[in-house]
């Protein structure tokens, strides 16, 4: 239900901005083809389209992937970090007396 409610106020959510894109004949052609089989106007497919893949786009390039020894060297580091070495102690030397201890 809260689903539904969300995806409505969106739909009627204010829409001030504007994109506008030229595209071939047969681009057009297969867009409003699209639109028709999904039931919803050519604007609103164009849309729908473009958020999810620009949402797609950001969760790959947020996402981290490792996989065999990738993923193996990074769990371990993050298991078992190496110790501080001379110049991350120097700095946390530093550092403390701005923490007031």
């Amino acid at each position: 239900m809260a689903r539904q409610q969300t995806v409505k106020a969106r739909k009627y959510a204010r829409k001030l901005e504007r994109l506008e894109a030229r595209v071939t004949r047969e681009q057009k052609r297969i867009i409003e083809r699209a639109a028709e089989l999904r039931g919803t106007t050519v604007t609103e497919f164009v849309v729908v389209s473009a958020q999810q893949a620009a949402t797609k786009t950001i969760k790959d390039f947020e996402t981290l992937s490792l996989r065999g020894e990738a993923r193996e060297v990074f769990v371990n580091a993050l298991l078992n970090p190496p110790g501080p070495n001379a110049a991350a102690k120097a700095a946390a030397r530093r550092y403390k007396p701005r923490l007031g201890r």
